[in-house]
């Protein structure tokens, strides 16, 4: 049995004294600004139409939409396991959020959800994604970049499809993320033992031809490191008139070509004992290529000796060094991106023995993520503007608050403490439906 007080060690003249009796309290009235966002956008109501429900109707306490905002949600707050649900359906701010006002679905409930996910879900989920990503546009943009990577999610059980990975020396998958700026297109679970871009070619194909529908005169642009450097992608791209700025892995016939330019480097080193680099161009082609293509080399010499990296270009550019050092490094903020999704919100809890079961999760992270996106789409000209998920998280949603219900109202009490209640109000009136 609990006892009434809990005693702490006396501060100054003053006992310290604790109960369990201070009502409903939460620490995520954050939660509250994603539910207006997620109102604006409407995306748990549009996903909530692509999910296959097999229950029996007569029997459904928690709608299709509100499980998925739930679910989402708590990716958001920081939960990511089922099992915080059982203690979550009880949170005022959660279910408030979710525009209910009683107990929330439970771990089984929201369990046997993510089981009814098959291709066909994630698919329309995805194009779902792409139709936000259009929506997001009051124009169509003179040109785009779509940034492909991979990334290893490390298992720990008999999941379908996992394998060893030499490279990564470990059981894993190998999803393949696309990114537009910090749009999130695709969260494609890949088994690890394929090649790096094995069905990036099919996924780019799609995204093309489901983009010109909407802009048939932008400029498309595939961006990938070495491991996407395929001839058959790279013809492609040459017929469907697809620019391409894709990394190229060092060989020795490469480096014989740079080799004139690569001295004049090394020259500069040892006369200035300063690390130089510069950037040389020169028309290659590979064994497996149709025809010659432009190659941007970028040279530099320093105490470690000569480190010449190489990319290939389908056009020419004045100037070499932002071809190099923009157009192609500026890929390396995806990285960032998958972060958010791999650390942040979880999409590496893939545990489930099910392979589409594992795939649906990782559709609920980027459905996460794309919620915190458009609510930083209201952060512009803020000192958060460019804060990590994890940070935005801590910020503006774990908000400590007493909340308190009767018939006619729900009062949130966040704490006079709290930090950031400017932002936060002029947030509300952002979001506050007009």
């Amino acid at each position: 049995m609990l006892p009434e007080k809990l005693h702490f060690s006396p501060l100054s003249r003053h006992l310290v004294e604790a109960s369990f009796t201070g009502g409903h309290i939460t620490s995520d009235a954050g939660l509250l600004l994603l539910r207006e966002v997620d109102r604006q956008h409407g995306l748990t109501r549009r996903l909530a139409k692509i999910v296959p429900d097999r229950r029996d109707p007569g029997r459904v306490q928690h709608g299709l939409q509100t499980l998925l905002a739930q679910r989402i949600y708590a990716l958001a707050a920081g939960y990511e396991d089922l099992n915080d649900h059982d203690g979550l359906r009880h949170d005022y701010a959660l279910q408030t959020a979710v525009n209910r006002l009683q107990p929330l679905a439970g771990k089984s409930t929201l369990g046997r959800l993510e089981q009814q996910a098959d291709r066909e879900t994630v698919v329309q989920a995805h194009r779902l994604l792409w139709e936000h990503f259009i929506a997001q546009h009051d124009q169509a943009p003179a040109e785009i970049v779509l940034d492909f990577d991979a990334t290893d999610v490390p298992v720990h059980g008999d999941q379908e499809g996992r394998f060893f990975h030499g490279y990564y020396d470990h059981y894993c998958f190998l999803p393949l993320y696309v990114f537009c700026g910090r749009h999130l297109l695709v969260s494609y679970l890949r088994p690890s033992n394929i090649d790096g871009a094995r069905h990036s070619w099919a996924i780019l194909a799609l995204l093309v031809k489901f983009i010109r529908r909407f802009w048939p005169e932008t400029r498309i642009v595939f961006r990938g490191d070495g491991g996407f450097c395929r001839h058959r992608m790279l013809d492609w791209c040459d017929r469907k008139q697809v620019d391409y700025v894709v990394g190229l892995a060092r060989n020795t016939r490469l480096q014989r070509m740079a080799a004139p330019a690569m001295q004049a480097v090394a020259e500069a080193y040892q006369e200035t004992g300063q690390k130089m680099s510069g950037v040389y161009r020169f028309l290659y082609q590979a064994g497996s290529w149709r025809r010659r293509r432009l190659v941007v080399s970028r040279l530099e010499h320093g105490e470690q000796g000569a480190n010449p990296r190489f990319i290939v270009v389908s056009r020419f550019a004045e100037d070499a060094a932002q071809q190099y050092y923009e157009d192609y490094c500026g890929r390396g903020d995806m990285e960032n991106r998958i972060k958010d999704q791999q650390l942040d919100l979880f999409a590496d809890r893939t545990s489930s023995p099910r392979w589409w079961t594992n795939q649906w999760r990782l559709m609920l992270s980027a459905f996460a993520y794309v919620l915190f996106e458009r609510l930083r789409d209201h952060l512009q000209g803020t000192a958060l503007a460019r804060m990590s998920i994890h940070n935005l998280r801590l910020k503006l949603l774990k908000i400590g608050a007493v909340i308190i219900r009767n018939s006619r109202r729900i009062r949130v009490l966040i704490s006079e403490a709290y930090p950031h209640q400017e932002l936060f109000a002029g947030l509300v009136a952002r979001l506050k439906p007009t």
